[in-house]
């Protein structure tokens, strides 16, 4: 029997039992429990849900009921004994890693294990990389590492560090069970959540989102209507400009007040306001600590709006995945549900080899944003590419 915690994994029998089984090994000292774990899936699969869900069974002296304190505070990210590592910026620097590990290897002080998760280890830095792998290679006795990546691939994540850990690979949850979820979870209507979960490809916060955020739906058909808007030039740039804006506009809402509170709650941590020696002594340090402080909020705005422009081209591609589905009559079902007669359009326009090369110039754009050139540039690029076919 599987704790209620496994049932926020959805569509991934496969991996539930097989933390319930290391969990079951754990809770009576036999083999089959590990003490790293690789957790990896495409976007949305579920892999850091996997993570917290096997980090509360562990802590549970029930395998993870979901109602117990350990449970709770788990998977709410506030237990004593597990450490959350959910990086804000575009990496996690070697000396993040090291005070991180430090403290994983501590002894537990109210749970069972000392458990280290990590949710986006593809973000390591080589040197970070390598003081995990210190680590993991001599763990200490009850400390457990619980890494989560986008794959198994060598060039995000090491070949030694994965050699180290079991790994658990996540498969793309159906259109069907995402439905099912948000018709049941949050209560939206049918058809909404199939539109919704087709969208998102799979994907389960996006695909809530999509189903009870307008915004969010008026962003998608904006995007969705890029191919249309591409009859010249000047059209291709002006259409970049929107993209980029957008992504920009966005990443500055999901961010908004949070650098003015960070910035005033390290003022006060630093003793901003107050008097006496101390007091000076602390002002005199904190010019350092503020513009590391900028440094860091300056890292996660970049990397929210390339997460942001991301999912836009994801979108995009799947536009043109549909046109070509289309045009060859293949047998499969449209992405985009509810721009199936614009798709049907364009594939009456347009030859399967172009309709390639259109995706091809979309998967371009996102290797040479994930490469570090810069947004505009490659936006444009792109734009110019899809317009000429």
């Amino acid at each position: 029997m599987t704790g209620k915690v496994f049932d926020r994994l959805i569509g991934q029998p496969d991996t539930v039992a097989v933390l319930a089984a290391a969990v079951a090994a754990a809770a009576e000292g036999r083999s089959g429990m590990t003490h790293a774990w690789l957790f990896t899936g495409p976007p949305g699969s579920g892999r850091s849900v996997a993570a917290r869900a096997f980090a509360a069974a562990l802590q549970c002296d029930r395998g993870g009921c979901g109602d117990c304190s350990a449970c709770r505070t788990t998977l709410a990210g506030s237990h004593g004994d597990v450490t959350h590592v959910v990086p804000d910026g575009l990496s996690i620097g070697v000396a993040t890693m090291r005070d991180l590990v430090l403290a994983a290897g501590r002894a537990p002080s109210t749970g069972a294990w000392q458990i280290l998760v990590i949710e986006d280890a593809d973000r390591l830095t080589e040197a970070a990389g390598n003081a995990l792998l210190k680590s993991i290679e001599e763990p200490p006795e009850r400390t457990v590492f619980l890494l989560c990546a986008p794959s198994a691939n060598p060039a995000e994540i090491s070949v030694t560090i994965k050699s180290r850990c079991r790994h658990v690979a996540l498969r793309q949850p159906s259109v069907d069970a995402v439905t099912r979820l948000l018709v049941e979870r949050d209560r939206i209507d049918v058809g909404l959540s199939r539109l919704s979960a087709s969208a998102a490809q799979g994907h389960i916060g996006r695909a809530r989102r999509l189903a009870t955020d307008p915004q969010a739906r008026e962003r998608r058909d904006a995007i969705l209507s890029v191919p249309r808007r591409l009859t010249g030039v000047s059209a291709c740039f002006a259409a970049a400009d929107a993209l980029i804006s957008a992504a920009e506009s966005e990443a500055e809402a999901a961010n908004e007040g949070l650098a003015e509170r960070e910035k005033a709650e390290l003022e006060t941590a630093l003793g901003k306001g107050g008097t006496g020696k101390g007091a000076t002594k602390a002002a005199r340090g904190s010019a350092g600590q503020l513009k590391d402080l900028e440094r860091r909020q300056k890292s996660r705005m970049t990397r929210t709006q390339r997460d942001t422009l991301d999912l836009a081209l994801v979108d995009l591609a799947a536009f043109y995945r549909d046109v070509l589905v289309t045009r060859l009559g293949a047998p499969v079902p449209a992405v985009h549900l509810d721009a199936v007669e614009t798709a049907r359009a364009a594939a009456a326009s347009w030859t399967p080899e172009s309709i390639l090369r259109r995706i091809d110039a979309v998967l371009a754009c996102r290797e040479a944003i994930a490469a570090n050139v810069r947004p505009r540039i490659a936006v444009e690029a792109m734009m110019l590419a899809l317009w000429k076919g």
